[in-house]
Formats: C-alpha cells, sequence, structure tokens
C-alpha cells in the first residue's frame, strides 16, 4: 500500500514517516502543498495523509483538488484546526476522516489502517467478476468470455483489466499502470503497454479499431468505458 503523506513539520514527518514504514507502508512523504500536488498527479496512492497548514497551496484545498481526479483514494486530514466548522469543511471537500493534533500515533495508524481495510474490501468485493456489453471476466479464475467466446487471459492482462474497471471513469495513466501492475523494478516499455491494451481490444471490442470501451487517451493514458 502506498500512502502521500504530507506535513511541513519535519518532525512531525519523519515520525509519522517511520510508523508508517515500520508498518509495512510504502511511504511518500512532500513538505508543501505545490509539491504534494505534483506528485498526486504523477503516482497512484491508496491513501493520503495531510495537514492542512502548508506552504503554497493548504491541505483543504489539495483534498479538494485531489478529490476532484480520483474518488477512491482514501484522505485522512491531520490539522491542529479542531473547530467542527474544519471538521464539516474537510469532510465536505472529500476527506474520509479527519484527526486534530495532538494525536496519539497509535490512533492514526488505526485510522489508516481501517480505512485501507475498507477500500480494499469494497475493490475485492466489487470485483471478483464484472461484465459489459456481452463480456464478462471472473477475477479470481482468470476465465473470461469475449466477442469469440470462452477465453483464459493471462495473470497481468486480468491486472490492467481491473485496473482499468475499478478507475473508471478516470483516466489511468501510464505511470499508474506500471506501478500497480509492473511493480516499481521492472518497467516495461510504453509500447509493450500499448500492445497490452490491443490485446484487451480483440478481446472485447465489436471493432477494435474503433473502440467503445478501451480508449487511449493521448499523451495522459487510458480510460475504460464500460
Amino acid at each position: 500500500m502506498r500512502i502521500l503523506l504530507v506535513e511541513d513539520e519535519e518532525e512531525i514527518r519523519k515520525i509519522i514517516r517511520m510508523n508508517l514504514l515500520m508498518e509495512g507502508y510504502e511511504v511518500v512523504t512532500a513538505d508543501n502543498g505545490l509539491k504534494a500536488l505534483e506528485i498526486a498527479q504523477s503516482q497512484h496512492f491508496d491513501l493520503m495523509i495531510l495537514d492542512v497548514m502548508l506552504p503554497e497551496v493548504n491541505g483543504f484545498q489539495i483534498c479538494e483538488q485531489v478529490r476532484l481526479r480520483n474518488s477512491r483514494v482514501g484522505i485522512i486530514i491531520v490539522s491542529a484546526k479542531d473547530t467542527s466548522e474544519d471538521r464539516v469543511t474537510g469532510l465536505k471537500l472529500g476527506a474520509d476522516d479527519y484527526l486534530t493534533k495532538p494525536f496519539n500515533l497509535e490512533e492514526l495508524l488505526l485510522r489508516v489502517q481501517n480505512l485501507i481495510k475498507r477500500s480494499n474490501e469494497d475493490t475485492v468485493k466489487s470485483l471478483e467478476s464484472y461484465s459489459f456489453g456481452n463480456n464478462s471476466i471472473n477475477f479470481v479464475t482468470y476465465e473470461a468470455i469475449g466477442r469469440h467466446g470462452h477465453f483464459q487471459l493471462t495473470h497481468k492482462e486480468s491486472l490492467l483489466l481491473k485496473l482499468l474497471i475499478e478507475r473508471q471513469p478516470e483516466v489511468v495513466s501510464r505511470n499508474q499502470i506500471l506501478q500497480t501492475v509492473w511493480g516499481y523494478d521492472v518497467y516495461p516499455s510504453t509500447r509493450t503497454i500499448d500492445n497490452f491494451i490491443l490485446a484487451l481490444r480483440k478481446y472485447f471490442e465489436e471493432d477494435p479499431r474503433n473502440p467503445k470501451h478501451f480508449h487511449s487517451i493521448r499523451s495522459v493514458g487510458y480510460k475504460f468505458t464500460p
């Protein structure tokens, strides 16, 4: 699980990062809001922990902008602003949780764990199987029905298809595909991803040359439409 931690106080940032690493999470940090937005737009994260009082762009603004583009990433706001108005503002802007400073570190870790667990359970539950048009996929067995009948998906094809489906209607960047499907150590060429998309079109599109489901977004990535 990847977490973006945005906190401008160095000591607090180091302590939270260290404890998240000890829990087995991969942690990327930022100390100002503008940098955080740049990172959030170029990488995939399962959860974001946002301080409110940040240089350049505050945590509320980050939350709002991220949520406009990504409806699934978990967001926890951690702030010294503890009024009910601030809590309501954070939640209205799309945060899933709001924790005020000073806080118990164990409580933060439990909230992170619960939010990620809930997100994973929802994803697994909804994507054990999926159907669109005359197509269907079983993500447990990798069995599928496409325009030529029954066939078997490869592991990578299944992962890519599942990623595109669970992120709809968002555009999934090539970078997100590389990180999620191929991992962080072995990156294929962009052409490899293109070939996988072409394969999915041949499997599931009535007319692969005029796709209705698997769209290439120029200079960005790919998008699935049921």
